[in-house]
């Protein structure tokens, strides 16, 4: 069986004049192809064979210039991805986008079954708009032990506007977790992770006292890089490393059984379609609020 008879054309354009030339896993720029919405759906199409470069099948090394045609395809059989019962907070919807509290213990994506994207399409409504995704699409991670706000598109356009506002940093992300031992009310941290810069601010919000772990600190984190895993290794560096990690913790004092005290607790940015300022919070767990009750027992 030939190529043409497994797979359909979808797509073709030309590229126009380049002063240089780029990497075919590189050439993506938002807008170009309406079934590719993202950088990482453009090497995943790459790597299973369905991208063309002036036709030849392109790999991702492959050299892109001025003049050269690249062809998109997709499969003729069509492969059901599966649907799991998970129900899953949704804190903000709309056609265009969805904010979830992804829970800890839960992969974001991947080849499992068991993933908070397989998840996403019976938690969601299905949007409106001509551009709808069959399965909406997580524009960015969150680790399997990190619990927290979690941004998905609705439909290929705003997936690919979502990418390009984390590409150019414009959503705020804040993170809440629990540190231990003793540390400054606030400050910063820049190092060098995997040899690119990553920057972090931090606030103490609460501290208790502890015999064990010194200080239990409820801290407030903002990342402003997206390095993996940059606020566990950088509490880490500071000598406060958070409370339940297992990887980067201290030893003999990593906490088992309650797993990473560490939550996406905002996401900040302007709507892509309707220009409003989107501020989401994601109501801490309850491992948290029982070391730090949200309100005070005053009697």
């Amino acid at each position: 069986m030939g190529f043409e008879d497994e797979f359909i054309k979808v797509e073709s354009y030309t590229v126009a004049e380049m002063d240089t030339w780029v990497r075919l896993s590189d050439f993506f720029t938002s807008g170009i192809f309406k079934t590719i919405p993202s950088r990482k759906a453009m090497k995943n199409a790459i790597k299973k064979g369905l991208v063309k470069v002036n036709g030849d099948i392109g790999y991702t090394g492959d050299h892109i210039k001025g003049g050269d045609i690249i062809e998109i395809f997709k499969s003729k059989t069509h492969k059901i991805k599966p649907s799991i019962p998970i129900n899953i907070d949704v804190i903000y919807e709309d056609d265009y986008l969805a904010i979830v509290n992804k829970p800890c213990g839960i992969v974001v994506s991947g080849n499992k079954r068991w993933t908070l994207e397989n998840s996403l399409s019976t938690n969601l409504k299905k949007s409106r708009t001509e551009d709808a995704l069959q399965r909406p699409e997580p524009v960015h991670r969150l680790d399997y032990p990190t619990s927290g706000a979690l941004l998905v598109g609705k439909t290929a356009q705003a997936v690919m506007s979502l990418n390009k506002l984390f590409e150019e940093r414009k959503i705020k992300k804040t993170y809440t977790a629990i540190t231990i031992g003793l540390l400054k009310d606030s400050g910063s941290i820049i190092t060098t992770i995997e040899n690119k810069t990553a920057k972090t601010e931090f606030k103490i919000l609460r501290k208790i006292a502890s015999p064990k772990y010194e200080f239990l600190n409820l801290t407030e984190l903002k990342p402003f890089t997206g390095r993996r895993h940059q606020l566990r290794i950088h509490m880490s560096e500071l000598g406060n490393p958070i409370f339940g990690d297992l990887k980067y913790g201290k030893e003999g004092l990593m906490l088992k059984g309650k797993g990473l005290f560490l939550h996406a607790s905002s996401l900040s940015f302007i709507h892509p379609f309707t220009n409003d300022k989107i501020v989401i919070e994601a109501p801490l767990p309850k491992k948290f609020t029982k070391l730090f009750p949200e309100k005070e027992d005053r009697n």
